[in-house]
């Protein structure tokens, strides 16, 4: 028979799970909202970036994402959106 801290812990992590598949979900789609605006050439790109941007710091800060990975996906999306404020 499992020990009761053993069970505890199970439920603990399974709690956790969700919540991060849930914000790293979340994640993702405030990124995919910033792209397709970015591809339509919304006048609200900006505001979408800077939500996207926001969303990547809350992730690492909450342990969703490492730090350098939410770094490199900031610089990427900065990057996309200067590029295209050039291009137009």
């Amino acid at each position: 028979m499992a020990k009761k801290s053993s069970l505890k812990r199970q439920q603990q992590i399974a709690k956790r799970t969700l919540r991060n598949a849930s914000l790293r979900s979340a994640l993702r789609t405030t990124i995919k909202k910033f792209e397709k605006a970015l591809a339509e050439g919304a006048a609200d790109a900006e505001e979408k970036l800077r939500l996207a941007l926001r969303a990547l710091d809350k992730a690492w800060t909450k342990g969703i994402i490492h730090k350098n990975t939410a770094a490199r996906k900031k610089s990427r999306l900065m990057k996309k959106f200067n590029q295209s404020r050039l291009a137009g």
